[in-house]
């Protein structure tokens, strides 16, 4: 038997295993810097396998996280986690939202390959209707505003997979595998912590990928690269008026109403750019106390996004020169906090817009961001050789396909490629049950074993 089908075998034999996996991660959904248990659990099934396990602190960049939960939100989930049978060895270290893990495996001289597999859920109410299978088979999740609706938890299964079968194959390989479980990649705040702590110096080789809904019909495993993923940024903003009574003095109000009014018709018409896609959203406004009160403060929730970096700027400049003008017209004040760039540089000219009642919070302190992303074009020929030859597994026709949303595996992309490495974001193909981000999300499971075959064939090709 060759190593290829022994990847092929291994796979399939732990099919119900992954099943079972997926289901616990589903279960017990934990939104970003809150992927206490699910860090924990990773940490011991990788320390198991006799991986080299790093976590807490080794794994993310402390000050370099975006968008962390206040300390006592922290402190509630984990005192969740531990009661949902978190690791005791391991949960201790994710203290702080100190989330995410990373499995090395060293393999002697050779290239250094990764793989990114994100953990994180949403802040989404799962459906418990019958008609909605995890419900009906009891694996919804029991965390209620958490929901793992976008595919993270067949991530992580996927890289507990992989694991499995490298260690397995490990006398065949030559060089180091790195296994990165990330944390936070909903609202895009995680990878840029790992980046920053070099978990990407020197890598050589690395692999991403995401489910994704098939066509119907469609045979194919998967769509080996991606391109045209959108750089993005995203800030929370706080108005500040003055209350008054609505009736008796109006006119002594400030009212954030009308500032925020200005500020949403404003963003929507910011012109689109002539270079590329461009978007922007206001998620959430939360304002007022009453009927009868003008309202002196409010929330707002924002993001925008550009086919290239250079467009992200020209969007992300444009709103805050909006939101802050906004505020000015009717005697408010704006704070704002920058829950993610994909450009350093790009928000320093940002700042330009800023007034001395703004706040503003650099890229320490943010939220989210991502760079636009491109797959190599020889590390997605490989996959497709690998697949196609040695796999027996289907390829889409098209080698890459254009992505429509943000991903921030784009910063560990760019780190690996400026240093000279190659790195592609696989699209693994499933049958979907409701589309991503709804409460009524889901997946087929074969995708899990397909997926470890594919990862495990591609990094054996690389290191055998």
């Amino acid at each position: 038997m060759d190593i290829y089908e022994q990847i092929i075998k291994q796979a399939d034999a732990i099919a119900d295993d992954l099943t079972a996996q997926r289901r616990d991660f589903h279960k017990y959904a934990e939104k970003g810097w809150f992927e206490m248990r699910t860090s924990s659990i990773i940490a011991r099934k990788l320390t198991d396998l006799g991986y080299e396990v790093l976590v807490g602190d080794q794994v993310c960049k402390r000050d370099s996280r975006m968008g962390v939960p206040p300390e006592e939100e922290l402190d509630k989930q984990y005192e969740r986690a531990v009661a949902q049978g978190a690791d005791p060895e391991f949960v201790k270290y994710t203290k702080g939202g100190m989330t995410g893990v990373i499995g090395i495996l060293r393999c002697g001289e050779g290239p250094t390959v990764a793989m990114r597999f994100d953990i994180d859920a949403l802040g989404v109410f799962e459906e418990h209707d019958s008609s909605h299978r995890p419900a009906r088979e009891g694996f919804a999740s029991v965390n209620e505003g958490f929901m793992h609706a976008c595919g993270h938890d067949a991530h992580a299964t996927i890289g507990l997979g992989v694991a499995k079968v490298l260690m397995s194959i490990k006398d065949s390989l030559h060089g180091t595998v790195k296994l990165i479980f990330q944390p936070a990649e909903e609202g895009v705040r995680g990878a840029k912590s790992i980046v920053d702590n070099g978990h990407l110096d020197g890598v050589n080789y690395l692999i991403g990928s995401h489910v994704t809904d098939t066509e119907d019909g469609d045979p194919a495993a998967v769509i080996p690269g991606s391109y045209g993923s959108l750089a993005t940024t995203k800030y929370d903003v706080v108005f500040r008026g003055q209350a008054a009574h609505a009736g008796g003095s109006p006119e002594l109000g400030k009212n954030v109403m009308l500032a925020v009014g200005t500020a949403i018709l404003n963003l929507y018409a910011i012109p689109r750019h002539s270079a590329g896609a461009s978007r922007v959203n206001v998620g959430t406004v939360v304002a007022g106390s009453g009927r009868n009160v003008i309202a002196d403060e409010a929330k707002m929730e924002i993001e925008v996004r550009g086919e290239t970096t250079e467009i992200n700027q020209f969007m992300e400049e444009y709103a805050v020169n909006v939101i802050e003008n906004a505020a000015k017209m009717h005697g408010c004040t704006s704070e704002m906090k920058l829950m993610g760039s994909g450009h350093t540089a790009a928000v320093a000219r940002a700042t330009s817009y800023f007034s001395d009642t703004s706040y503003f919070n650099d890229m320490t302190g943010g939220m989210g961001s991502a760079y636009s992303l491109t797959s190599d074009e020889a590390l997605m020929e490989r996959v497709k050789k690998v697949c196609e030859e040695h796999l027996h597994m289907p390829v889409s026709s098209q080698l890459t396909t254009k992505s429509g949303g943000s991903e921030d595996v784009s910063y560990m992309m760019r780190r690996v490629q400026e240093q000279g490495g190659q790195a592609t974001f696989m699209r693994v193909l499933t049958k979907e049950a409701g589309p991503g981000h709804s409460r009524i999300f889901d997946i087929d499971e074969k995708v899990l074993p397909n997926a470890v075959k594919i990862f495990c064939g591609t990094v054996y090709d690389i290191m055998k």
